[in-house]
């Protein structure tokens, strides 16, 4: 007779993780749900989101006779994501709240509050996404402390894990666990990684988890919900007025309350104005926020970025990009986004520069580029800087262009 494998379920009061922790029960694990806590407000109703999802989670719990428990991680929240959350928007950047969440509070406190507090085996979410194990082989994996020394021995045999997208690519989120540590993959079972979200739905729908399944899907940024932006932000950034400034001809079109509340390609709502206008840039030493008046506007085009210091899943780069120090392979920024082919070009400081086969609208600083071979998700890097945009190039050329027309001229010549 087998061991009993014990996994730690993490339970947010949704149909996936509720499904998740199902799965595990069926297939004969010691499964042990917690619900973690991360951020301690109201919303602008009143309604603490947490609590009713904790009530949830314990309710699908019960009903699979399984243990439950709370934990609390919103000082290392506030402290981990969402401070330095704070400062990225006060540097003009926007951040991605869900991807440095789950690298450091799912990931890193959970994980560890799994494997070494309540001696789990393995931990599980109810992502969508796989790994290159099988489930019992996630059993197998013993902890490899980090090495001490600044370089890794050559000779030393390593097999990484592989980090795969699910079987339903409309729902997969490799894009966002595109930063989580290597030790914490080794011990992770997505339970949902064959399934799609319908096929989730009915499973959930069968065990009478229907209180779970009205709720709609989480919005917003993580652990804090669906909220106006705007004044969410403003409630712990300093208002910065500043104004909104065409990128067409350097007319002042309106104010704003501070560049951070924006986000590159969206829709500037500008008092006064009925055509609609788009931001395309922002200065953070004025205040000043760039705007252009369609939404495909050449200003928010481009197809360079460099990144911060990658984080490759397997933790080195591929042989083919150490090799030649350029790979071709996919991108992408957003989650749900197309996959779009790249060239990648590795710095010696283990950044990035990566050439987007053709412009994509609205890349952003402070944003994630999530590098794809295939269906393996390699990993993913800060978007730190911006290649020229194509109103920038447009511009070049036409300045160029007169240069060169003038100099041909002939001189003027006294009659």
């Amino acid at each position: 007779m087998s061991a009993v494998r014990r996994v730690v379920c993490a339970m947010s009061g949704g149909v996936d993780s509720s499904v998740a922790a199902l799965l595990l029960k069926r297939r004969g694990y010691q499964v042990t749900g917690v619900f973690m806590k991360n951020w301690d407000s109201l919303d602008e109703r009143g309604v603490c989101n947490s609590e009713r999802d904790c009530d949830d989670a314990y309710k699908v719990c019960r009903a699979l006779d399984i243990p439950f428990h709370q934990v609390s991680y919103v000082k290392e929240y506030w402290h981990e994501v969402f401070s330095i959350l704070l400062k990225e928007y006060q540097r003009g950047r926007t951040p991605n709240p869900d991807i440095m969440c789950n690298k450091h509070i799912k990931f890193k406190h959970f994980y560890q509050y799994a494997i070494n507090t309540l001696g789990a085996d393995a931990m599980a979410t109810g992502h969508y996404a796989r790994t290159s194990l099988e489930d019992e082989e996630v059993f197998l994996q013993a902890h490899t402390p980090a090495p001490q020394t600044l370089f890794r021995d050559r000779l030393e045999i390593r097999n990484p894990v592989r980090l795969y997208q699910s079987a339903d690519l409309l729902k997969d989120q490799t894009f966002f666990l595109s930063q989580i540590p290597q030790d914490a993959l080794r011990r992770t079972i997505f339970p949902l990684d064959g399934l799609t979200k319908d096929f989730v739905k009915k499973i959930a729908a069968e065990a009478g988890f229907h209180h779970v399944l009205k709720k709609k899907e989480s919005m917003g940024i993580c652990f804090i919900g669906e909220r106006h932006f705007e004044e969410f932000i403003l409630e712990y950034l300093e208002p910065r007025p500043g104004h909104f400034v065409s990128i067409e001809d350097g007319k002042i079109m309106g104010e704003h309350k501070g560049w951070f509340t924006f986000t590159l390609g969206q829709r500037a709502r500008i008092a006064g104005q009925r055509d609609p206008w788009f931001v395309v840039d922002k200065d953070i030493t004025t205040g000043e926020v760039f705007v252009g008046p369609t939404t495909n506007h050449p200003a928010l085009l481009r197809d360079t970025i460099q990144t911060d210091r990658f984080h490759w899943i397997a933790e080195e780069p591929p042989a083919e990009l150490i090799r030649t120090q350029m790979m071709d392979c996919q991108f992408r920024f957003q989650h749900q986004m197309p996959l779009t082919p790249c060239t990648v070009t590795l710095n010696l400081d283990g950044t990035l520069w990566i050439t987007i086969k053709w412009p994509i609208r609205a890349l952003t600083p402070g944003q994630f580029a999530v590098l794809y071979k295939g269906n393996e998700c390699l990993g993913s890097g800060k978007i730190i800087c911006l290649g020229p945009s194509e109103h920038t190039l447009q511009k070049r050329h036409l300045q160029l262009s007169r240069a060169s027309k003038e100099s041909k001229q002939p001189p003027e010549t006294d009659s």
